[in-house]
Formats: C-alpha cells, sequence, structure tokens
C-alpha cells in the first residue's frame, strides 16, 4: 500500500512562504488527480489545489496566484508551494493522491 508522508509545514508570518512536500511510495504518476486541501478549526476540508496529470490545474480562487501546485516524477513527490501567506490560510494541509490521504500537517501565519 502506497504511504504519504508530509512535510514544510510550521509556522510563518504574514507575508512570508512555505512549501508542503508530500511524498509517496510509489510512482506519484500512477495517480490522477492529486491534490492539496486544507482544514481550518471549524471548518469543513476544501480543496486547495488539484492537478490532473498536467493537463490542467485549479486552485481555490482564495488562493489562486499565490500557491503552486507542482510534481517531481523523480522524487515522488507532491509539492505546494504556498507564497504571500495570510492568517486565513491557517489550517491543517492534506494531500490527496486519488483518493489516499497524508497525514496533515500544520501551517500557521501568525505575527
Amino acid at each position: 500500500q502506497v504511504q504519504l508522508v508530509e512535510s514544510g509545514g510550521g509556522l510563518v508570518q504574514p507575508g512570508g512562504s512555505l512549501r508542503l512536500s508530500c511524498a509517496a511510495s510509489g510512482n506519484i504518476f500512477r495517480f490522477n488527480p492529486v491534490g492539496w486541501y486544507r482544514q481550518a478549526p471549524g471548518k469543513e476540508r476544501e480543496v486547495v489545489a488539484r492537478d490532473f496529470l498536467g493537463a490542467y490545474t485549479n486552485y481555490a480562487d482564495s488562493v489562486k496566484g499565490r500557491f503552486t501546485i507542482s510534481r517531481d516524477s523523480a522524487k515522488n513527490t507532491l509539492y505546494l508551494q504556498m507564497n504571500s501567506l495570510k492568517p486565513q490560510d491557517t489550517a491543517v494541509y492534506y494531500c490527496n493522491l486519488a483518493g489516499l490521504w497524508g497525514q496533515g500537517i500544520q501551517v500557521t501565519v501568525s505575527s
């Protein structure tokens, strides 16, 4: 069974950047779509970004122009580059590979 390990979260000031990684134990290109989701306290889990084998990607309106999803086939890793972070980006972030979930990682944006 494929395992997913997330990393790269933490505490960052508003306007800062983080890059989340989701390392898979198998070939990441077997999975389609892949994506990142997040869940803030008291809120439902929501889609942040999804990639459909590079054919197209979509982003939540709240992160367009700031976040970028990408894959590295050599490393079997999915990334989420997050720039210009805002306090409202604070949440637990989860990667998802065609229905498989990562363990979740905390991102906190605060001064």
